[in-house]
């Protein structure tokens, strides 16, 4: 036994006791670790590094690379669609203006009476402008205070704002604007044109029957049928002569556009036009041409060669309203009355537009002989061959009249 207490104390272990072999861990397993390992090794286990072969390193930085350019893409990917929504919500990639001139010509109406919000939102519908808004600003900036006046410009598709301004706002020289509608009478043509003159309405009545100073055939009474609806700009030294000479022309180019131009034909034409004009909607024009065609054709059918319409008797009883008596109705003294006297009325009994023109000179070929408004509202014409078929619809007209107390008459 050694005199050393604490080799002493070392040397006696419990029975069945083990030797440590450094493998259960603590401290004392690492004192007590053999002494034939490396230096250091007690500690590998823990902080091993691992050795890697050059294609191992390779892939596993391929594989870095791509999880890098996948996570770039997602957020790229991201970004655009939230730009694209938001640019849609807020309208970033609107075409706000085009550029120069132009491209094709087109031409532009401005309507009497138009706001320039209303021309700027007609200007984007029809490709002219880019944008409305666009086209206001621009506006605004030098004409804040002035008018786009009313009447047809020739302008182009995809006009920059400053273009299309610089087109409707270009300084002409000063004209008065006339707009004569159509199913208007002489008498209310006058009017409009003395308003817009300042030419008293006597001065263009003194022309009413003076048809011969404007190379009007004999066989029209006065100037009616002559005064060519649409809009006229007229300068401002016109006199009330050359004002109505300028009507004139262009009724008789429309005729000869429609290969009219022998006098009776036109008589026939613009007469039989003015009619037409009054008794239906456009999109029937040609329908009762043929209609009248066939009953001045055919004196001896049901119609005896009467054309019957109420706006002509109108007409010649100076009288607005279509209402009128029996006896009204048999007065052959009369000249427009087309009930009491058979074929053409003396003449025209409004000045017929483009439309009514061209159907009076081509009526549609058909077998009619009669026909009747029977909603005046929506403008319903019903036609038929035969006078009792004709009757049946004047029924539903009169059914419609005492269903709108006041509409008729």
């Amino acid at each position: 036994m050694s005199d050393d207490p604490y080799n002493q104390s070392a040397s006696r272990r419990p029975e069945g006791a083990r030797e440590s072999s450094g493998g259960a861990g603590g401290l004392g397993s690492l004192l007590d670790a053999p002494s034939s390992r490396e230096p250091g090794s007690g500690l590998r286990g823990a902080f091993e590094h691992e050795e890697l072969t050059a294609e191992q390193l390779k892939r596993r930085q391929r594989r870095g690379r791509v999880s890098l350019t996948t996570a770039i893409a997602l957020f790229l990917l991201a970004a655009l669609i939230t730009v694209s929504v938001l640019g849609s919500t807020f309208g970033w990639f609107e075409t706000r203006d085009y550029r120069g001139d132009g491209d094709d010509p087109v031409t532009f109406t401005v309507a009497e009476g138009a706001t320039t919000g209303q021309i700027a939102v007609a200007l984007e519908q029809e490709g002219i402008v880019a944008d409305a808004e666009t086209f206001i600003e621009t506006y605004q900036e030098d004409h804040a205070e002035e008018f786009i006046q009313p009447g047809q410009y020739e302008l182009r598709t995809e006009m920059s704002s400053e273009a299309a301004v610089g087109a409707l706002m270009e300084e002409e020289e000063a004209t008065h604007y006339a707009a004569v509608n159509r199913t208007l009478r002489m008498s209310d043509v006058f009017g409009i044109l003395s308003e817009s003159t300042g030419i008293p309405v006597s001065e263009f009545e003194a022309y009413r029957e003076n048809t011969g100073n404007f190379g009007i055939p004999d066989r029209f009474p006065t100037l009616e049928g002559w005064l060519h609806p649409g809009e006229y700009r007229f300068p401002l030294d016109a006199s009330a002569e050359q004002i109505l000479q300028d009507m004139v022309d262009r009724t008789r180019s429309t005729l000869e556009n429609n290969g009219i131009t022998d006098e009776e034909e036109i008589f026939e034409v613009l007469t039989i036009g003015s009619i037409i004009e009054f008794e239906v909607q456009p999109e029937h024009y040609d329908v009762v041409a043929g209609a009248i065609e066939n009953r001045l054709e055919n004196p001896e059918g049901e119609t005896a060669g009467f054309i019957q319409s109420d706006a002509s008797v109108t007409y010649g009883l100076d009288r607005r309203s279509y209402d009128f008596s029996e006896e009204e109705r048999r007065d052959e003294s009369n000249p427009y009355n087309t009930f009491a006297n058979p074929g053409l009325p003396v003449g025209p009994i409004g000045s017929p537009g483009d439309a009514a023109i061209a159907a009076a000179a081509d009526p549609q070929d058909n077998d009619y002989y009669f026909w009747v408004t029977v909603n005046l509202e929506t403008g319903e014409t019903k036609f038929s061959e035969t006078y009792a078929q004709h009757l049946e619809y004047v029924e539903e007209y009169n059914q419609w009249c005492s269903e709108n107390e006041g509409r008729c008459g």
